[in-house]
Formats: structure tokens, sequence, C-alpha cells
């Protein structure tokens, strides 16, 4: 098991032979009453995680939205786009096998953001991402990231597992940003600047 914290620096994975990293988050009516709040409850808002694989600093995949095997062979897994918070558990999460993972990849940051046009952080309560160790098919929380709730941006790294000759290691990165909403070109962007 790793206990991770972000200033604790990047943790050692070895051993580790799959990670996931999940985002969770409950849908809030904001300051609306009535039949409009029940209305903005039921409806949800949609954040996305996103994984970026990395060659030498250059974006050159990407798992979510609409790619959930951007490796074609299982290494790096998204489990699909919720569009509102509703439900138990995680929301998003995304999977990484690192044996699999191809030898020109050098770093895999995570990202969750209110990607499309009218989704908001601000829409979004008890936001929560959870980094877990897969290895050997069960799941075991090994980290708690919780944003601040007073943050007016879009988009938070959450993480970034970079690989270090044969090994990988973790580091919690926990920054927000303002990511252009629909724009994968500024998603990826900023994924860079971690």
């Amino acid at each position: 098991m790793i206990t991770l914290t972000k200033e604790d620096g990047p943790a050692d994975l070895d051993g580790v032979t799959h990670l996931s990293i999940g985002v969770s988050w409950d849908p809030t009516a904001g300051s609306s009453g009535g039949i409009m709040g029940k209305i903005r409850r039921k409806t949800g808002t949609d954040l996305d995680l996103i994984a970026i694989a990395m060659q030498n600093g250059d974006p050159v995949r990407l798992a979510g939205l609409d790619s959930l095997d951007p490796m074609g062979n299982g290494s790096l897994l998204h489990s699909g786009d919720n569009q509102t918070g509703h439900g138990d558990g995680d929301d998003e999460t995304v999977t990484v096998e690192f044996a699999r993972i191809p030898q020109n990849i050098t770093s895999i940051v995570f990202v969750a953001a209110a990607f499309k046009k009218n989704s908001s952080f601000q829409k979004a309560r008890n936001i929560s991402f959870k980094v877990y160790d897969a290895t050997g098919g069960s799941s075991e929380q090994v980290a708690d990231i919780w944003p601040s709730l007073l943050t007016q941006d879009n988009g938070c790294a959450v993480a970034k597992a970079v690989r270090v000759g044969g090994s990988w290691k973790l580091q919690v990165i926990n920054t927000t940003g303002k990511i252009k909403q629909g724009d994968e070109h500024a998603l990826m962007r900023f994924a860079v600047g971690m």
C-alpha cells in the first residue's frame, strides 16, 4: 500500500501493476430552490476525468470523453462518461496497467474538468478524487484528494504518473486552472503545464 499527499512528493509505485484514479461528485441545485432546484439536481452536472499520455512532454493519447481505450491494448482504460454525478462510488475511473503502457510514453497526467459547455465545478458538490492500487484484481484506496470548493476554475490536474527508468512514480498535483470548454487542445495544453 502507498500513502500519498501533495507535500510528500513523488511516491514509488514499485509492486503496483495496476493503478486507478476515480472522480466522484454530487449534483447540486446551487442557490435555486423550488422547481428549478429540483430540475438542476435531477439533471446534475457533467464533470469529466481525462488521462493524457505524454511522450517527452508532448500529449499523444487521451483517455476519456469519447475515447475509452486510446492505446488499443487495454493498458489505459476509461470507464465511460457519467453526465450527471448520480449514483454511489466513483462516477468516472481511469485504470493504468503499467507493464502494457508503450515504452515511448513517459508520463500520464490525470485531469478532471467541467469540459462540456454549461458544466461547472460550482454545480457539483463533494468532488473527490481517489487513487487506488488495483494490483491483483481488487482495488485498495491509497489516497483521497479534495479540491477547494472556492475555485472559479473548471479544470483540476489531479495527479501525474511518471516513468523513471523501468518503474513508475505517482505525484499528487491537485492544481486548478481555466480550460476553454469544448476545446481539447486547451485541455492538452493545461496538462502539458503540469
